[in-house]
């Protein structure tokens, strides 16, 4: 099954580095494709709240795999365990589906047409995180839910 993940920014740094790590572990697991797209901000550092986020969802959303579902990163969505996140990409890879897009926004987040069109709104933290620091949970994740899978030692977490 092919999982997407949609980005604003790009990583740098030792977050970076660590986001490639995971990336690269959990593609063993899946069909991981990643995608950065440009912040709406731009060179310029508009001040525009709404004019970037608007710019943001455009790149996010033409970025979308056709046929995935899109599963919107945002503190307001609900949260999953890990091995509920496991069970639910273990059961969408058996009844053969597309696959997965999630879609990570940049320092406004997500704008809310995106989240309202979403197929599923995802928490990962109640609280505000990097978008570096997004991208690192969901790759390790994503990782994660495939150790589960196979019932690798990695996940030690119980339920």
């Amino acid at each position: 099954m092919k999982i997407s993940v949609v980005a604003v920014g790009k990583t740098r740094g030792p977050l970076g580095e660590a986001i490639r790590e995971f990336e690269n572990r959990a593609s063993h697991y899946w069909k991981l494709e990643v995608t950065e797209v440009a912040s709406g901000i731009g060179r310029g550092g508009t001040r525009d709240r709404a004019a970037a986020m608007k710019a943001e969802a455009r790149r996010l959303v033409d970025r979308v795999p056709e046929g995935t579902q899109t599963w919107a990163l945002t503190r307001e969505g609900s949260g999953l365990s890990s091995m509920a996140l496991a069970d639910m990409l273990g059961r969408m890879a058996v009844e053969g589906s597309a696959g997965v897009t999630f879609l990570i926004g940049g320092a406004h987040g997500l704008e809310d047409s995106v989240i309202g069109e979403a197929d599923r709104a995802l928490s990962l933290s109640q609280m505000t995180l990097p978008h570096e620091m997004a991208r690192l949970l969901l790759a390790e994740q994503l990782y994660r839910a495939g150790t589960i899978l196979r019932n690798e030692p990695y996940h030690k977490g119980g339920s």
